[in-house]
């Protein structure tokens, strides 16, 4: 509330407004109103608007303060005294500094140069295989982002899961630091989900996936790369009106073989901070949309690997040998008809002075029709195909999956599915299953 002025001078030649100054000052005020606009976090069960709305009252309460304390100023120059006039003017210094600070933090969430942002999915699944024991599980990846101005991103994702004992697993999926160079161009530097193919960077989280399961060969382990550690440069651009192609290409660590009893097990592509074989992985992705719903892309990416684990054991000075992947994906949308097919395969060479001297190819493909049912278009009918091809046996399958989902909103869906599986007899790959499951993604 705005102060009245001191009434006029009454001919006793005292100090003009001192008086007034001595116990009542405007800069106590404008003190006490800054430290509250400062110092008082307003509680999280306030709105943005409360919070904003809080913010300009008390900035407007400064303004006040400070226009009473100006005021005073002009009658003490008027009256003539020397002392009052230099306080006053003291004071509306002081006040004035306090008033632009409040100003600026009143205003400081409509300037701000960095935004942090908290995303991610969660889903929640029961699974019931042929002959088995049906279980629930969970899991969470919440996903951090931080943007400063329009040139940096950091960007970063974790997957947290409980396992069959109940023990809860947290994994780095991601960690990358984002530089924007143009506008179609951006380096990426850290942990990053493997570019080769589209299912692994783009369809992977539940909320996307439009089957509770990832294709057999397309998960985190078989025939498509997961994650890589190194330098990373993507980005696009339109060419020719409307047709656009994309781009990327990196330089990374690169996978590790596991060998076991003479041949190698598996390939690992989780994205390792080690380099065993001391030669890095080259390899990239490009695409091209002819339309804006049609995309047809194609992967490739080439270099040494080298056999680090042998039985459980370290190993080294295991020699190198050649490692290249080799993909295709394509897809295709047509108003509530949505079609993908894609194709991956990591060959791994032959290398006769190694503890697993045979190499192998590790291929998978799958083709996905999936329609959206209705008119409000919540439900959505999912039939899949995939054939994957191992080295081994027991881990080569045929699958038929089937599913219907309700779309609750556009990012929450109940998914309900059935996959028929034909792999080594006595596998859980040749067990056919049920699969239910809730997914969100914020």
């Amino acid at each position: 509330m705005r102060v009245n002025a001191p009434a006029p001078n009454t001919g006793v030649h005292e100090e003009p407004l001192e008086k007034a100054m001595k116990k009542n000052s405007r800069l106590g005020v404008a003190v006490v109103a800054t430290m509250a606009l400062g110092g008082a976090s307003p509680g999280w069960a306030q709105s943005d608007a409360d919070r904003i709305a809080e913010l300009e009252a008390k900035t407007a309460a400064m303004a006040e303060a400070l226009e009473a304390l100006q005021d005073e100023l002009a009658q003490a120059r008027e009256s003539g005294s020397v002392r009052g006039t230099e306080e006053l003017r003291s004071e509306v210094i002081k006040a004035t500094q306090y008033a632009q600070r409040a100003q600026r933090a009143a205003t400081e969430w409509k300037d701000t140069t960095s935004v942090t942002h908290l995303a991610g999915y969660a889903s929640a699944d029961y699974v019931e295989p042929e002959d088995g024991n049906g279980a629930f599980t969970s899991n969470f990846n919440p996903m951090f982002h931080y943007m400063y101005s329009d040139r940096l991103l950091w960007e970063s994702e974790l997957a947290i899961e409980l396992d069959e004992n109940g023990e809860t697993e947290v994994v780095l999926e991601y960690s990358t630091i984002d530089i924007f160079l143009n506008d179609n161009l951006v380096l990426v530097a850290g942990k990053f989900l493997s570019p080769l193919g589209n299912f692994r960077q783009n369809l992977h989280p539940s909320w996307i996936n439009k089957f509770s399961s990832a294709p057999p060969g397309f998960g985190h382990d078989g025939a498509a790369p997961a994650a890589d550690i190194g330098l990373q440069l993507r980005g696009g651009a339109n060419l020719f009106g409307n047709r656009k192609v994309t781009y990327a290409g990196y330089i990374a660590n690169g996978p590790m073989l596991v060998g076991e009893d003479g041949e190698i097990h598996g390939i690992e592509t989780e994205g390792v901070a080690s380099d065993a074989d001391d030669s890095k992985i080259l390899g990239g992705r490009i695409s091209f949309l002819p339309i804006p719903k049609l995309e047809l892309g194609v992967s490739g990416a080439f270099g040494d690997a080298a056999v680090v684990e042998n039985d459980d054991a370290d190993l080294d000075g295991d020699p190198d040998r050649d490692y290249e992947v080799l993909g295709f994906d394509v897809t295709y949308q047509w108003q509530n008809l949505d079609l993908r097919g894609e194709y991956i395969m990591q060959d791994v060479a032959d290398a006769s002075t190694s503890v697993a001297p045979e190499g192998g190819k590790w291929e998978s493909w799958y083709l996905q029709s999936a329609y959206k049912i209705g008119a409000s278009a919540n439900w959505e009918g999912v039939l899949r195909y995939t054939d994957f091809n191992s080295p081994h046996a027991d881990e080569s399958q045929e699958q038929w999956a089937l599913g219907v989902n309700y779309l609750v909103t556009p990012n929450a869906l109940i998914k309900v599915g059935y996959e028929l599986n034909d792999g080594l007899g006595g596998e859980v790959t040749d067990a056919d299953r049920w699969l239910i499951q809730v997914a969100y993604g914020y």
